[in-house]
């Protein structure tokens, strides 16, 4: 009857006072009930038997079992073996005190309640067989005659008394078993949160170096290539013409120069420096065409043209990716194609907008991409494209032939509802 935390002593059964709330109040109303007959059966004692030899006996015997029974959840509290001699005492008192005084035979009801709560099943139901005896046996010396009722009440109050219990206990026990399954279901779902928050951490991550990886190869990496075949060119010409390689080092300057201020952009994670000067994309894309042309030096001249007008104005997400598609299609033309000739055409529709990219280059095969010419400049190429396309929801659509030239066709669609979500890393292009 203490407040331990022991196992119960058989299936159902609690040995905690204190186990919660629906536990609780049977024991203090089991401790009141006992206190309150132990009380009755005392007074009834006194008037019934004023000044008996026996009478300081009852008092102290009536002492003393409330005295055990009062610190009995103290004890509760220690090792079984303590509990158990505990127990027997008490009962040892109780029926010295019944043998003395049939009228305090009641008081064996609150005992069945201890003695179910504390002992194993078997050796519980011995209990209260036995204390059930005892009261039988008292409350027949105290009849004048034979009574059924005698014989017959208390083993039932018993049955009664311990069905109750058991069933409170169990019923007790599975909302004990039903609470330890919804915790383990809230610990379920915490650590699935965790693990799913831990899964978008990382999808983020990987889904910004994606983005990274790409903004870095449209701009820097088409910069720093583009410096490196001018100043290469620069050093084979600078014994035959000295002018053209001070046009191929003045045009590799303007290059870095617009490098930098990508690479300031790009640290502020800012539009691209074509969008930042205003005009909107339009005006991005036949900047980027006339850039391209002049640093070509007349060997591709870029045309840009745009067809349509649009409803509302492109989202700067929808532009700036446009742009970057441009930037890297045509960076692709200037270093694998060997085209003499590319055009931009971006055409405005109702649910969509589309930008080609076509040049008369040597082409290749779309089913089977040629292998990367020897030293050729490692980057993304068509997968980062690819990828661009796909963050908007839209379709990329590549037509090549051999010696035939080719065209890029990115299509995005207008409506609020296309998708984006970054789009997985696309494996290293080789064209």
């Amino acid at each position: 009857m203490g407040t331990g935390t022991d196992t119960a002593p058989y299936p159902g059964a609690s040995t905690e006072i204190g186990a919660g709330p629906e536990a609780r109040w049977p024991a203090l109303l089991m401790h009141a009930a006992f206190f309150l007959l132990l009380g009755a059966s005392l007074a009834r004692f006194l008037m019934r038997h004023p000044g008996e030899t026996r009478t300081p006996w009852i008092i102290a015997l009536s002492a003393a079992l409330a005295a055990l029974h009062a610190v009995g959840p103290v004890l509760g509290t220690r090792s079984a073996p303590r509990r158990l001699t505990w127990l027997g005492v008490l009962v040892a008192v109780w029926m010295v005190l019944v043998l003395l005084a049939p009228s305090f035979a009641w008081c064996a009801v609150p005992l069945f309640y201890t003695g179910l709560r504390i002992l194993p099943l078997r050796a519980a139901l011995a209990l209260v067989s036995l204390l059930t005896v005892f009261v039988v046996t008292a409350q027949l010396r105290l009849a004048q005659g034979f009574d059924p009722n005698l014989l017959l009440a208390p083993p039932a109050v018993a049955a009664l008394a311990t069905a109750v219990f058991v069933s409170m206990q169990r019923q007790a026990a599975r909302q004990r078993d039903l609470a330890a399954r919804r915790r383990e279901l809230i610990d379920d779902l915490l650590r699935t949160r965790r693990e799913l928050a831990a899964t978008e951490r990382r999808e983020g991550t990987l889904a910004e170096r994606q983005r990274l990886a790409m903004e870095i190869h449209d701009s820097l990496a088409q910069g720093l290539s583009s410096q490196q075949m001018l100043l290469q060119a620069a050093d084979r010409s600078w014994d035959a013409d000295p002018e053209l390689a001070r046009r191929h080092v003045l045009t590799a300057r303007s290059i870095a120069e617009r490098n930098l201020a990508e690479a300031r952009r790009f640290v502020h994670d800012l539009a691209p420096a074509d969008l930042a000067e205003g005009g909107g994309l339009e005006a991005a894309l036949y900047a980027l065409a006339a850039r391209e042309t002049a640093q070509s030096h007349g060997r591709t001249a870029v045309r840009c043209h745009v067809e349509g007008t649009p409803a509302t104005a492109l989202p700067d997400r929808v532009q700036s990716a446009l742009l970057r598609i441009a930037q890297g299609a045509l960076a692709n033309v200037k270093e694998h194609a060997h085209a003499t000739a590319a055009a931009l055409t971006l055409t405005h529709l109702d649910d969509r907008v589309v930008l080609d990219i076509a040049d008369n280059g040597r082409g290749f095969d779309a089913a089977r991409p040629e292998p990367r010419p020897p030293g050729g400049v490692r980057g993304h190429g068509l997968p980062a494209i690819r990828a661009r396309v796909q963050q908007l929801g839209g379709t990329l659509t590549v037509e090549s032939d051999p010696g035939e030239g080719t065209v890029l066709s990115a299509a995005v669609p207008l409506s609020p509802a296309a998708p984006l979500s970054p789009a997985a890393p696309l494996p290293e292009d080789r064209t």
